[in-house]
């Protein structure tokens, strides 16, 4: 299997080579490229891909993108129609007047955009999770909560295209055509998006004045643009190159050394192998992802409780512990652990604390309206709850936090069989080079993060004994 992780590219099927057109309209754009790198199909990951030509020092810049080569709302020839009429294209995504862009501008052959947008022939290279049968989503994803995901994203993106952008085609049928500018054109363009975009990184003095008592401007939103060359880089979380937004341009810097023969690849942030798939089609190798995740849901710890119930009156109790933990946390949907520990520990510290609880102290909890002043801070917390922490918790926590995460693992297969039996069988399956290979593309896909997943969570269950 491939040690680096990589989204689909273009169709590679396709007669006409549409790079060297996208080249030369970079040239004519004024996106400025390297001599010391070269984009090809050759010895990349698959697809296109950028190497190294000759060795890159740290610091230097390998190509620069004006913001005028960007493609976003802002750029396209409609963008005068899509600001004038932006009232009747409010969505929940804030995509509505992106996608309809490229919906205007992937179709039309005059398009300024087509040296660049011909380099996806079709889509049918994108292999999100959305694309697969809900059968095999719900079989092979299990556990993982991607395929809920993916349910509601596609709920959106339906209710999005027949309340907002069919009514607004329709109402300009000399831009789109029902026809041509589907439903399922629509889906692959957002999915184009979730793969292929980028966003302006917030401003951190964004939050300083959050709380001022004084008149507030709402802030823009934070919305996604393509960025042509950048987004031909692949992923690894290891990368060696990082794309720095300055007021004129978009900067691709090496970040590292970089060998001649060696392949640039971008990061697209902290990204777990579940997220990677769900949104951009592809995982990490395990182990390589560093930022790999598990969920623990939070109603697993609720069912924990409720089987050693045996009374209405400790029924009750939980009940109204339950309801505390809720208040507090908002209904929190699942606490997240990593590969080092709990990622969010604050909200587990305060779960196990009020949960675990005896009548006597939540009593006086309740009285005094929540504790005034907890004793232990946010770095003897996160100690706590790291890999090293854990099996020093008191007993109570452990426990529960042991139960709840066999709980989540048994949500991935067989609840009837033992965790440490399918845990071996995975083992074996991933060690075995040739049976790996002889999976599809998706069921490698969903190995990879079905695997990853339940190591972090057996890896819990082992500090937690």
């Amino acid at each position: 299997m491939a040690t680096d992780a990589k989204r689909p590219k273009v169709d590679t099927h396709a007669q006409i080579n549409p790079l060297p057109d996208f080249l030369q309209w970079c040239d004519r754009v004024g996106l400025v490229l390297s001599t010391k790198v070269d984009v090809t199909k050759a010895q990349t990951v698959a697809g296109y891909g950028m190497l190294a030509k000759d060795h890159i020092p740290e610091g230097e810049l390998l190509f620069t993108v004006p913001r005028s080569a960007l493609l976003h709302q802002g750029t396209t020839k409609i963008s005068a129609l899509l600001e004038g009429e932006k009232s009747c294209l409010e969505s929940e995504s804030g995509w509505v007047p992106l996608l309809l862009s490229l919906l205007y501008e992937y179709t039309s052959p005059l398009s300024h955009w087509k040296p660049y947008l011909s380099l996806w022939t079709n889509f049918k290279t994108l292999d999100h999770p959305m694309f697969w049968s809900k059968e095999d989503r719900d079989r092979w994803l299990k556990g993982t909560g991607i395929p809920e995901a993916v349910d509601r994203d596609l709920a959106n993106i339906q209710q999005e295209y027949s309340d907002v952008v069919l009514p607004f085609i329709t109402k300009h049928l000399h831009l789109w055509d029902p026809n041509t500018h589907t439903l399922e054109l629509y889906i692959q363009l957002v999915a184009f998006v979730m793969a292929y975009s980028f966003q302006e990184p917030r401003d951190e003095s964004d939050n300083e004045d959050d709380n001022d008592d004084e008149e507030e401007e709402e802030k823009p939103l934070n919305l996604p643009m393509m960025v042509p060359m950048a987004d031909m880089l692949n992923h690894v979380s290891n990368h060696n190159a990082n794309l720095e937004f300055t007021p004129d341009s978009l900067k691709m810097v090496a970040i590292r050394p970089i060998a001649k023969g060696e392949e640039v690849f971008n990061t697209y942030g902290q990204m777990a192998n579940w997220q990677l798939l769900h949104m951009y089609g592809f995982t990490e190798p395990y182990a390589s992802n560093s930022n790999d995740t598990a969920d623990v849901p939070i109603r697993h710890f609720y069912e924990v409780l409720t089987q050693g119930i045996q009374s209405d009156l400790e029924q009750q109790l939980l009940k109204k512990k339950w309801e505390t933990v809720n208040e507090i946390l908002q209904e929190k949907a699942a606490f997240v652990f990593g590969k080092h520990g709990c990622l969010t520990d604050t909200e587990l510290h305060t779960a196990l604390k009020i949960l675990c609880m005896s009548k006597e102290e939540f009593s006086e909890f309740e009285d005094n309206e929540g504790w005034e002043e907890d004793d232990e801070d946010e770095e003897t917390i996160s100690q706590a709850f790291s890999n090293d922490g854990l099996p020093e918790l008191n007993a109570s926590w452990k426990r529960l936090l042991h139960e709840a995460a066999r709980l989540t693992l048994k949500s991935y297969g067989d609840r009837e069989e033992e965790v440490e039996v399918w845990m071996d069988r995975d083992r074996r399956l991933m060690e075995d080079k040739a049976g790996v290979a002889g999976l599809s593309s998706r069921q490698q896909n969903a190995l990879q993060v079905c695997y990853g997943q339940k190591k972090i969570l057996y890896k819990l269950m082992e500090l937690t004994k």
